[in-house]
């Protein structure tokens, strides 16, 4: 199995049975530039989730809150990114939290029956080099079986 590529909006995954959308969040927390902003287009509930988990304790790098938008469909907040990018130092995604994130994504799709559908995630305002997210997307789902679809987005 691999990764595999497609044009299209993450956001309308394609193919049949349960989904899983992971995306990454920031821990400021901020909710307004990126892939959000079409889960917000089209869902509320995932940045109304993640604005209530801000003021919970289990907001921290590494964990991943499920959101549920439609009968067989969960957008899953990854929270992997430290801060929001700047022009200087490092960019904010968080490796580590993203493999761990990414672990738990595995269990939640594979207890679900779900295939996984994302876009480019981490690899634009985090900051991430996607070699080492696709390094990261193979061994954590893709290795462990689950079906992984990434889209480009078309316009």
């Amino acid at each position: 199995m691999t990764i595999n590529y497609v044009q299209g909006d993450a956001t309308r995954p394609v193919g049949g049975g349960p989904k899983v959308i992971p995306h990454i969040v920031n821990n400021v927390p901020a909710w307004g530039r990126g892939f959000v902003m079409a889960l917000s287009a089209r869902w509320p509930k995932p940045e109304a989730a993640y604005r209530k988990w801000a003021l919970n304790e289990s907001f921290r790098l590494g964990m991943v809150q499920p959101v549920r938008v439609q009968d067989d469909l969960w957008v899953l907040n990854m929270l992997a990114q430290r801060g929001i990018r700047s022009n200087e130092g490092p960019p904010p995604i968080s490796y580590g939290a993203l493999r761990i994130c990414l672990g738990k994504v595995s269990v939640f799709a594979a207890t679900h029956e779900a295939s996984v559908h994302m876009p480019r995630i981490g690899a634009g305002l985090a900051g991430g080099d996607w070699d080492v997210i696709e390094g990261l997307i193979l061994a954590e789902l893709v290795d462990r079986g689950l079906s992984v679809t990434v889209y480009e987005f078309d316009g």
